[in-house]
């Protein structure tokens, strides 16, 4: 395709002229930022009249699991310390359209979507790629560094996503909050 173009940049300060995007899209990025707020009015600002912004972000807070685990639980707890201290909000998949609205968006549809991962494959990738992350990550290297966890408890959390990966009844649900929002004209 001839009309297509993609570009990587900073949401706060994008490198672009007003008016700029046919289609803005941002799948989980509003979760890690500062301000959402002014990411969104950065976006607005670069979306052409009439054009479309479209927002994706996951809720943690709205994860659920089975079976129970003690070790996700701490999991769940950690990342969202971790990733509040890091000024994100883990929870941005409901704070969507409160945002899109508080960044003067006023055509904005509030929807959601979910990922299951319940095949064996789903589970050996959802629960290796945490398993991972727990491991060796900036997540990783700021729980410890922030005093919100230990090694040894990084460890005994990456052994939990390992065991209920392993797990033949598991079943985990993610929740995503999604915004569309067409730029008034």
């Amino acid at each position: 395709m001839a009309n297509v173009d993609f570009a990587v940049a900073d949401v706060h300060a994008l490198d672009h002229p007003d008016d700029t995007f046919c289609v803005v899209h941002a799948h989980q990025v509003l979760q890690h930022v500062g301000d959402p707020v002014g990411a969104l009015r950065e976006m607005r600002r670069v979306t052409r009249p009439g054009g479309l912004i479209a927002v994706r972000d996951a809720d943690y807070a709205a994860m659920t699991w089975y079976p129970a685990s003690p070790g996700l639980e701490d999991w769940l707890d950690l990342y969202r310390r971790v990733a509040r201290a890091n000024g994100g909000e883990p929870d941005a998949g409901r704070r969507l359209k409160a945002w899109a609205l508080r960044a003067g968006l006023t055509d904005v549809t509030a929807t959601s979507a979910t990922w299951t991962f319940a095949t064996p494959e789903e589970r050996r990738w959802w629960s290796g790629l945490w398993a991972e992350r727990t491991l060796a990550s900036s997540y990783a290297d700021r729980a410890v560094e922030g005093g919100h966890a230990t090694p040894e408890e990084l460890r005994a959390v990456s052994a939990a996503w390992r065991e209920w990966g392993e797990r033949e009844d598991g079943w985990f649900g993610v929740l995503h909050g999604e915004i569309l929002c067409r730029k008034e004209a």
